[in-house]
């Protein structure tokens, strides 16, 4: 990794009195992929528009590949690629019209564009659809696109918001291949997203909740720092055993995952006693009960805990 690509001090935005984004901090380097996690509404939007140059913030400031937020917004825009959730480009534009349109807004042309939109093409395995239309392309081929667009220029950083949303897991996979390129490039990636499998892929992950940075860190570290132990249940009705098992002592936490709970436990053995009995009074099968280690979702909904009470 060469060099700090992103560096947020103190960032802050308010609507009036509404706090979006209270004092986050952080730091991405070149080639890093960095993971913002946070349920809707949380600020993840409002920070990601800071960072693209496209909201003043209230308070503090980012450092974006070299330009400050709050005085060199239009060196930003034109020095980082964006890829969005929603499909933005022209659909009733082919492929590589679609290319050719945003390479002279980015002022990439003659030969050295043509060459570049061979690469970027072939990275994407867009040359077979060169000459279809963008709205006859699948969801997963509109975020190839999106993503060939938004590299044409060269930028070495990249911000995308949620985008494998609604793909399906191999277009997924594929779409992170991609980004595992641009990464090993020296390209710095910043990704929003909702899939927990995507996060364990980044390097570093930040979690925010109603403005505040929870928790940063490596997946590895984040998972070991999960206070307490978790107990993994198979049972049967899920969401009465849910609320039931909540108020067993001993249990600090209970979390829905899949088709069963997760239990966050400080003294496994003695919960595993009790738990067999309080299941029999409330009409609970269970069929499972074992240790297991935390998930980034257990990690998320301890934070998102903590955070509630708080409040």
């Amino acid at each position: 990794m060469d060099g700090i690509a992103i560096e947020a001090k103190d960032l802050t935005r308010r609507f009036g009195k509404f706090v979006a984004v209270e004092k986050v901090n952080f730091t991405i380097r070149y080639g890093e992929i960095f993971g913002f996690l946070g349920a809707n509404g949380a600020g993840k939007s409002t920070t990601v528009r800071m960072l693209c140059g496209i909201l003043m913030p209230s308070e503090g400031t980012a450092i974006i590949g070299g330009y400050d937020v709050s005085t060199q917004p239009e060196q930003i825009k034109q020095s980082i690629g964006y890829v969005s959730q929603r499909f933005s480009l022209y659909t009733d534009l082919t492929v590589e019209e679609n290319l050719r349109f945003y390479g002279e807004i980015y002022g990439v042309s003659g030969d050295s564009f043509s060459n570049r939109l061979g690469e970027v093409m072939t990275a994407t395995g867009l040359t077979t659809y060169k000459d279809r239309l963008a709205a006859e392309l699948s969801g997963g081929w509109r975020q190839k696109l999106a993503l060939a667009n938004a590299i044409l220029h060269k930028p070495r950083i990249l911000f995308l918001d949620e985008p494998t949303a609604g793909i399906d897991p191999l277009f997924r996979r594929a779409f992170w291949e991609l980004l595992y390129q641009l990464a090993d490039e020296g390209v710095a990636l910043f990704i929003t997203t909702h899939y927990m499998e995507e996060a364990e892929r980044c390097n570093q992950i930040a979690f925010i909740s109603q403005g505040k940075l929870l928790k940063i860190g490596t997946p590895v570290m984040l998972k070991k720092e999960v206070s307490g132990q978790l107990l993994e249940v198979e049972c049967q009705p899920l969401m009465k055993a849910s609320k039931v098992l909540q108020g067993v002592p001993g249990v600090a936490g209970v979390t829905t995952y899949g088709t069963t709970l997760h239990l966050n436990v400080l003294d496994p053995q003695a919960v595993q006693a009790r738990l067999p009995d309080v299941a029999a009074r409330n009409g609970i099968t269970i069929t499972l009960m074992r240790p297991i280690t935390a998930s980034l979702e257990d990690v998320f909904a301890s934070l998102e805990g903590t955070d509630d009470e708080k409040h």
